[in-house]
């Protein structure tokens, strides 16, 4: 006699999480719009909308350096630590105007994203580990450069960087979506892409079949960094003033969250753009929606971790499938 296996609730499982890790985190975030829109008609008011974009921005940059590292099965923890070393430095060469803090900002979040590639490219130091101590060296760093108070920026091209628009849009916004665009075109475009995919897939055969596994390392941790860095000068720029011991605070584990809830699996080999764009946008919202109906900052954090276990766990499932 043949035995009969039953596995259609299994195939139907797998589906289900195949569909909600690949369209779930746009449904959600579509479902997520209409209920801020219904509880409060004034959200998709352009002045509100605004004020999310100008918010949005920096963690969108952050998120999409933290995509592509752990595209690589990495994870960079000094990705606030460097918003507040950039921070911290845009008063002192605020003098050279915008382009000249704005490139020493730059050089410092490439060095900090060096140092920690190199940690784990060469010394092969687990990035959790790597990273962690840069986050508390950086920000000590910072601290010391800038002082123990916030000091206020009054260049004004600093400032129009933070408050203009183009197009009725944010300028904030407009460049966190070409570096969007940008990250795109470099994970499907490109050499580079597919080599962080393979290294992130199979670091070992990767290494075995001739990739540059050490480079790819490094330099992905050196785009993380100076797209934090570039962050932490969209929010000096923003809110007129440095303040390094309290900027940045948070902002790695709010990038990693849109990038996991945006379908990139933490076991690396792969690196959703859009989703991560998408995830950034659907956290934003929760945050506004919460807050502007007077929820504590506690309750979001809840609501936040959660998301963040079952974004992990339908990863997980699929990756076993």
């Amino acid at each position: 006699m043949t035995s009969l296996t039953w596995t259609g609730p299994i195939a139907d499982r797998a589906r289900l999480l195949r569909l909600l890790q690949e369209y779930g985190v746009y449904a959600a975030l579509v479902v997520l719009f209409f209920v801020a829109v219904g509880l409060d008609a004034s959200f998709v008011e352009m002045s509100n909308l605004r004020v999310q974009l100008f918010q949005l921005a920096p963690t969108l940059l952050v998120a999409l350096g933290m995509a592509l590292v752990i595209g690589t099965e990495g994870i960079d923890l000094s990705v606030g630590a460097v918003i507040a070393l950039a921070a911290s430095v845009v008063p002192l060469y605020a003098g050279y105007g915008l382009g000249g803090a704005l490139l020493v900002a730059l050089l410092l979040g490439a060095v900090s994203g060096a140092v920690g590639g190199a940690m784990v490219a060469f010394a092969r130091i687990q990035p959790i580990v790597a990273t962690l101590s840069l986050m508390i060296g950086v920000r000590g760093l910072a601290e010391i450069i800038n002082g123990n108070s916030a000091k206020p920026v009054i260049q004004p091209g600093i400032l129009d960087l933070g408050s203009r628009n183009i197009a009725g849009l944010p300028e904030m916004a407009w460049i966190a979506a070409v570096c969007a665009l940008l990250t795109g075109l470099l994970v499907r475009r490109t050499t580079f892409g597919r080599q962080l995919v393979a290294v992130g897939d199979n670091r070992q055969a990767s290494r075995l079949s001739g990739l540059p596994v050490r480079r790819v390392l490094i330099t992905v941790y050196v785009i993380s960094g100076v797209l934090a860095a570039l962050a932490g000068v969209l929010i000096v720029s923003h809110g007129a003033e440095a303040d390094p011991a309290n900027q940045g605070l948070n902002m790695e584990l709010n990038a990693i969250t849109a990038v996991v809830v945006g379908g990139t699996p933490l076991s690396g080999g792969r690196v959703r753009v859009l989703g991560t764009v998408a995830g950034a946008l659907f956290m934003q919202l929760i945050t506004a929606v919460l807050t502007q109906h007077n929820v504590h900052t506690s309750y979001t954090q809840i609501v936040e971790a959660a998301i963040i276990c079952f974004a992990v766990y339908a990863s997980q499932e699929r990756g076993t499938r």
